[in-house]
């Protein structure tokens, strides 16, 4: 793999593809999130996705795609960290598999480019009629957020727990705002990113020269001030604090538990976190799954996450209804365990084993491996192949282990209770 500047805060990086008959272009624009503006930054992915000025009708732009082969394009917004990132990506076959020798590259990136740099505009701004349908596309969307009860208390967990510093600003939007998205607010919130942005592109089998070329047309008289991607971020210690909300008619409560680092320094790698996690509560031979859900039936489901960048541990849970409690004392009780007895050898190999046959999927798509180098690029840390993950993997300690679980502490509580009676929800 090989990883270029271009420009200021511009960078392309080529990754082997060499294994697979199809090929991939990524765009990731990295920019800084801003409250006032979330709501816009959320629509704007669905307006992008909808054409470009090179093809801005939906339907025309669908037959292009099935006319090179069943080309997929994809445009998308997550977080990383308390930063952005807006996605276009393309996948489709090789160059020397065009039946009419086409140079599917060069429409491959004229499609990605195009939707990310030569928006579909009328009179300068976005298409008003656009911007409507995906205003009510996604006010679906957050309504739909309360039906999905697991969903629903994680993130009111997350409100609670980040109120108001930037690492709760909502991927999602705000409904509230939703009227104050236009045409014009949308171009505003697309010419922010595009200025501010830190621009990746990623070239998966494709012809990284021709990519390279297109990019920089694109981007020639663009005005842009890169920044530097935000600092990582803990939320402080606090006293735990418990809220609970009560539901009719529901028949499994939620329970999900908060923790935080206290501190953003001395992070530890991802490697040990993510070993870390899976003797914690994200295998099927962790301690959460073992004891929590297995032997003591105190749940449906128990796992834990954990975000380097922001600082913070999840346990989310499904129990009985009355149960909370219970199962509360008894995620706690299995962390105070492994921060302060011991953490055998076969718990660690069996978590091990898991994590390294994740790290041999990574090679069977393009996505997977496009996701694994970004993931580096995010945290400013020199390429290497998944094997080397599986060394770092295989060198992980259970006292490393032991150290990152016990730099948490237990913020916030939030727990869905039933109310009455009704169908499971």
């Amino acid at each position: 793999m090989e990883r270029k500047k271009l420009a200021p805060g511009v960078f392309i990086t080529t990754l082997d593809a060499e294994k697979f008959n199809r090929c991939r272009i990524t765009i990731h624009l990295r920019y800084p999130a801003l409250r006032r503006s979330a709501t816009d930054a959320a629509v704007l992915p669905l307006v992008l996705e909808r054409g470009y000025a090179g093809c801005p009708d939906m339907t025309e732009l669908s037959r292009k795609l099935a006319r090179l082969y069943g080309a997929d394009l994809g445009v998308d917004q997550s977080s990383a960290g308390i930063d952005r990132v807006l996605t276009v990506d393309i996948c489709g076959i090789k160059d020397r598999f065009a039946l009419d020798g086409e140079n599917l590259t060069r429409e491959y990136a004229d499609i990605a480019f195009g939707t990310i740099f030569e928006p579909y505009l009328i009179d300068g701004v976005f298409d008003p009629e656009a911007v409507r349908i995906e205003k009510e596309s996604l006010a679906r969307r957050l309504d739909a957020e309360f039906n999905n009860k697991r969903l629903y208390c994680v993130r009111q967990a997350r409100r609670k727990f980040y109120g108001d510093s930037p690492a709760g600003i909502e991927l999602g939007g705000y409904k509230s705002d939703l009227p104050n998205v236009t045409p014009q607010t949308l171009k505003a919130e697309y010419d922010r990113i595009l200025s501010l942005a830190s621009i990746d592109v990623m070239v998966q089998g494709a012809d990284p020269a021709l990519v390279e070329e297109l990019l920089l047309q694109k981007l020639a008289g663009a005005a842009r001030s890169p920044q530097r991607f935000a600092m990582p971020l803990a939320m402080p210690v606090i006293e735990t604090q418990h809220f609970s909300e009560e539901i009719p008619g529901l028949t499994q409560a939620k329970l999900c538990m908060l923790f935080t680092r206290g501190t953003p320094e001395d992070l530890p790698s991802i490697t040990v976190m993510r070993m870390a996690m899976s003797v914690f509560g994200g295998s099927t031979t962790s301690r959460l799954f073992r004891n929590v859900r297995e032997k003591q039936s105190l749940c449906y489901y128990c796992g834990s996450s954990a975000l380097r960048a922001t600082g913070v541990m999840m346990v989310d849970s499904g129990v009985e209804p009355g149960r909370e409690a219970q199962a509360e004392a008894a995620i706690l009780k299995e962390l105070n365990d492994l921060c302060t007895g011991p953490i055998t050898e076969q718990e660690m190999d069996d978590c091990r084993r898991s994590l390294l046959s994740s790290l041999d999927s990574l090679g069977d798509s393009l996505g997977g491996l496009e996701s694994w180098y970004y993931g580096q690029i995010l945290r400013d840390e020199a390429l290497a192949p998944p094997e080397y993950g599986k060394v770092l993997t295989n060198a992980v300690t259970a006292d490393e282990v032991r150290e990152v679980l016990q730099s948490y502490h237990y913020s916030v509580g939030y727990t869905l209770t039933a109310k009455g009676e009704g169908e499971n929800a």
